[in-house]
């Protein structure tokens, strides 16, 4: 706004006999100051609050402004929100009798106007005399679950209050349709988005958020650890890739002491084993006797040595096979270093730290089986040519931090991926940087600042004949191949042993099975280089493979890695063409208005952010076939937006460019400003809603 404007309208309100009346009247004559954005109303606004401050007897008191006050309340559920902090603040309202205030956005409520009885009585710091649960139910159903954050995030206790009330709805025996039933007729009423699941889904984010014990929801608790629970009688069970010392680490840690976990922990027990075997796991996921059935106590008390000679007969035999069918570590054992002290691993630095070296770089960390947070890295390999180094990161931190020195470890890590003369290999690297900086936050910018790294995970997508239903044929029974074990598979012949994977990586001391896994996971990079390198054509990779791969620095893979690190991440942020060209120049700059997508199933909260910016955005349902978004690309000139596997069968179906794939992990804002990065969308104020929602 000119210099010119600003002046002239400080001017006017000093020729007004009563400039706070005069702003109301000037207002209410007005048919366009409920306008969204930067208006002239809002110039006009600001302005007189400045105008104020600069004359502090202009301001009034007693009868007049009570009726200002009263005038200007009955205006604000109307007015755009960029005015609200503005009036309150020119006519005083946080002054105003708070039983007065209270009755108006009572009255507010009662019309049905949720939002804004809400909006208010956070700008006026009414949340404490209210009802936590009666204030922000109706907004739960109309899905305005930011809005439900927002309003207690001043207050611990409405924090707690809201919990425990969602917490009560998330019991599996509370029936839903108690809490929808009064507002059926609401409008922009959500039914989908109120249910176990979605709420779930929030008590964990306002856990986290607002940093509460998640002891004071029990029930969402129980239900994620139940969860838990059947996810590792399937991978024991029924997908057989879990050892037995893995199972029973993670199984005694879900359910614990819990006696209701403990009851269906039983129940799972009789579902999968006969009673012996059932009072077996009960005796080594230590159950109280008094839980089991007659049959399987009956069981537990015959139990004897016999048992356990069996099982360690089987485990040798196991081995045995374990090394005809796995990729095996080339180095002897003695040249895996497990390094818990800062004398170590200085002698690990002066090594890894040389120009020309090559150094495969790995992290694990507790599966966090859908709890609340990132994980933390408990582990760090680094893998040279003659022996592998694993850094027990947890006891690092905790000495360095002792010793007044927290900051070295991180420092010896940036300068690794900071330095341009060494050569650094991963596999879905970004993934790992993020966790790491979840456990250092002196190395939150490693990503930004790292030189001469190699993403394995970009590879993957290039290599020829690279598929998990071509692993699965060749090795029978067992689960198909997946992610780098499928890529060391086809490069070194033997895929990788990931029955360690899902370890407990905090638990210490490490078994040697999990130090065999960790060593292979990270020396196994440094081979399949190697061999990329030295014959690359016959991978279907081209002959500057090397060039290609290190030379290009500002190319990161976007994908993040997942819980289960043998499951490649969907090429996220990456174009339909794939990772291994890039474009020598950026597309020019188009406007939203010139952009027109399609968001593939599970993406309706991009394209309804994209909405919100101005691009033409179409939208499939959930029920909708993925192959929908390549029929509606083809025939209205959209560009695909998809997430995961369907992108490989969509990017083949329209033209080169004309599909894109965002990380699913991500929150709707980060997924639009990545699509708007890489097509170059420039957007502006106009831009914003300018489009019907």
């Amino acid at each position: 706004v000119s210099r010119q404007l600003k002046e002239e309208i400080r001017r006017g309100f000093a020729r007004l006999e009563d400039p706070l009346a005069g702003l109301l009247a000037m207002l209410e004559s007005s048919g366009d100051w409920k306008g969204k954005g930067h208006s002239l109303w809002y110039c006009i606004t600001t302005e007189l609050q400045l105008w104020i401050k600069a004359h502090p007897a202009v301001p009034q008191s007693g009868t007049k402004l009570k009726k200002l006050q009263t005038h200007v309340l009955g205006m604000l559920s109307q007015c755009p929100a960029n005015l609200l902090d503005p009036l309150i603040s020119i006519y005083q309202l946080h002054t105003a009798d708070r039983n007065y205030l209270l009755e108006h956005v009572s009255h507010l409520y009662l019309q049905g106007n949720y939002k804004e009885a809400v909006i208010l009585s956070i700008k006026l710091k009414l949340q404490p005399d209210q009802d936590v649960e009666k204030m922000c139910t109706p907004l739960l159903l109309q899905d305005k679950a930011n809005l439900v954050e927002d309003y207690v995030a001043e207050y611990p206790e409405l924090q707690r209050k809201l919990l425990q009330t969602l917490d009560t709805w998330c019991d599996p025996s509370f029936n839903i349709r108690e809490i929808t039933r009064p507002y059926q007729g609401l409008s922009r009423y959500k039914p989908e988005k109120f249910n176990h699941r979605v709420l779930s889904k929030l008590v964990f984010r306002l856990l986290e958020r607002f940093n509460v014990d998640s002891a004071l929801c029990p029930n969402v608790i129980n239900q994620r650890h139940l969860r838990t629970l059947n996810y590792l009688f399937y991978k024991r069970f029924v997908e057989k890739t879990m050892t037995e010392e893995n199972w029973a680490d993670h199984i005694q840690s879900t359910v614990g002491e819990n006696r209701w976990l403990q009851g269906h922990l039983v129940q799972s027990l009789l579902r999968h084993c006969n009673a012996r075997g059932a009072a077996r796991w009960a005796q080594h996921c230590r159950v109280p006797p008094e839980m089991l059935p007659q049959a399987v106590a009956e069981e537990l008390r015959k139990l004897h040595i016999q048992d356990r000679v069996e099982e360690v007969i089987k485990a040798d035999n196991y081995e045995a096979s374990k090394k005809k069918d796995y990729y095996q570590l080339p180095i002897p054992r003695e040249n895996i270093h497990f390094l818990q002290t800062w004398e170590e691993m200085l002698k690990c630095w002066e090594k890894v730290l040389q120009p020309g070296q090559v150094v495969g770089v790995d992290m694990e960390w507790k599966p966090s089986f859908g709890m609340v947070g990132k994980p933390r890295v408990a582990l760090l390999q680094l893998a040279l040519k003659d022996e592998v180094f694993l850094l027990d990161l947890p006891r690092l931190l905790e000495q360095a931090e002792a010793e007044g020195e927290k900051e070295k470890l991180a420092h010896f890590i940036q300068m690794l991926y900071s330095d341009a003369a060494i050569t650094k290999l991963g596999y879905g690297m970004v993934g790992d940087l993020s966790s790491l900086a979840a456990t250092c936050s002196a190395l939150k910018d490693t990503e930004k600042q790292m030189q001469r790294v190699v993403d394995l995970l970009a590879v993957d997508k290039q290599v020829d004949g690279l598929s998990p239903e071509h692993s699965h044929k060749e090795r029978g029974v067992r689960q198909p191949e997946k992610g780098l074990s499928l890529l060391v598979q086809h490069v070194l012949g033997k895929p990788l042993d990931k029955t360690e994977q899902l370890s407990n990586w905090e638990k210490r001391p490490l078994r040697e099975e999990q130090i065999l896994y960790a060593a292979s996971d990270a020396y196994c990079l440094l081979e399949i280089y190697e061999r990329l390198c030295k014959d690359p054509e016959s991978f279907g990779l081209g002959s500057d493979l090397t060039d290609s791969l290190v030379g290009k620095q500002s190319k990161k893979p976007r994908a993040k890695k997942q819980l289960n690190k043998q499951e490649a991440p969907s090429p996220s942020g990456q174009e339909c063409q794939g990772p291994r060209t890039e474009p020598s120049c950026p597309p020019a700059p188009i406007s939203p208005r010139e952009f027109s997508v399609v968001c593939d199933t599970m993406l309706q909260g991009l394209g309804r952010y994209l909405r919100c910016l101005g691009v033409d955005v179409r939208l499939l349902d959930n029920e909708d076939d993925h192959r929908k978004a390549a029929e509606i690309a083809r025939q209205e000139g959209r560009v695909i937006l998809t997430s995961g596997l369907p992108y490989q069968t969509l990017r083949s179906q329209v033209g080169e460019g004309r599909c894109f794939s965002v990380n699913c992990s991500e929150k709707a804002k980060e997924q639009a400003l990545q699509v708007l990065k890489h097509f170059n969308v420039q957007v502006s104020l106009n831009d914003i809603f300018s489009r019907c929602q």
